[in-house]
């Protein structure tokens, strides 16, 4: 491969340079694929591909990671910037945005309600403005046959028939507590030094201390002071310092008075985008969806 490429023969592909930069995102094929919702085979010859096209060297392997040359480096900016653009081009292409109007109501969890939907809602505003977007925020499954919601955000695939879905990445979450809280716990090495630690509990929370048992944290119901039936109050009262609380990573790790325990021990989990059939023929409801899908993998990603 050479060094220097001649822009003016160049034809871009805007799914190759969507691979390079989820993979540069994530550090490794694994990774970007999984936040794609593709086969690691398929990612690859994606970036491979772009690499030929433009004869340049993009990623240099470091042990099991990737990381960007400089060619790669200098490119990175530039497919950010039209990875921002793709978002207002998709939708204008998808049903004349600035002039669609309606409603359209979105579910999702109360906690990606309150955390991610507020910047999906102010994009909206600049690019469908005639749209209202009602956020139906709530932990329960929304019955979209029913038009209880016309777009849902799960963490399952659904199985009725009559529903389509999209897989748009994986999320992951953990435990977080305050350093106060920390100081008074002391040190925290192994899921074995969590046996005096105190947890928020959930409304339903013998499904919640079974999947900490099955993790090895040996809980039992004395351990949860406190039990939220709302996920946002069960993350307000880990943020005061009650006890250990859990969130998306993403959330986490952006709240300042707010730190990770046992960096190692997770979750992860899928996040599909989920629709009656109607999508297809409701301008509006497609351009809430295809916002979503192009922001949200974005959104979800754990910061550096």
């Amino acid at each position: 491969m050479h060094s220097r490429m001649d822009w003016r023969s160049v034809t871009f592909d805007w799914n190759r340079a969507r691979a390079f930069l989820v993979t540069a995102e994530e550090g490794s094929l694994s990774a970007a694929a999984r936040a794609l919702g593709m086969t690691q085979p398929t990612l690859g010859r994606q970036v491979t591909a772009l690499e030929e096209e433009l004869g340049l060297i993009l990623f240099e392997r470091v042990g099991r990671g990737l990381v960007l040359t400089q060619a790669g480096t200098q490119l990175m900016s530039h497919v950010r910037a039209m990875g921002e653009a793709a978002v207002g081009v998709s939708l204008a292409a998808s049903g004349q945005a600035q002039a669609a109007s309606g409603h359209v109501a979105v579910t999702a969890s109360e906690i990606y309600s309150s955390w991610l939907l507020p910047q999906i809602a102010l994009r909206l505003r600049k690019v469908a403005p005639g749209i209202t977007l009602e956020v139906v925020a709530s932990n329960e499954i929304r019955d979209l046959k029913r038009r209880e919601a016309d777009i849902a955000i799960r963490n399952a695939r659904p199985e009725e028939p009559d529903l389509i879905a999209k897989m748009v990445g994986e999320d992951e979450g953990a435990f977080y507590a305050t350093p106060d809280y920390l100081s008074r716990l002391g040190p925290v090495i192994d899921p074995a030094d969590l046996a005096g630690a105190e947890f928020i509990g959930f409304k339903d929370n013998d499904n919640f201390i079974a999947a900490l048992q099955r993790r090895g944290i040996a809980v039992t119901p004395a351990h949860f002071p406190v039990l939220a039936s709302s996920h946002a109050v069960h993350w307000e009262m880990a943020r005061a310092g009650v006890a250990i609380g859990t969130a998306p990573c993403g959330l986490g790790e952006t709240t300042p008075d707010m730190r990770r325990v046992l960096p190692d021990l997770g979750f992860r989990f899928p996040v599909w985008l989920v629709a009656h059939r109607e999508l297809r023929t409701s301008p509006r409801v497609r351009i809430v969806w295809e916002l979503l899908a192009e922001m949200l993998p974005a959104l979800l990603r754990r910061p550096e």
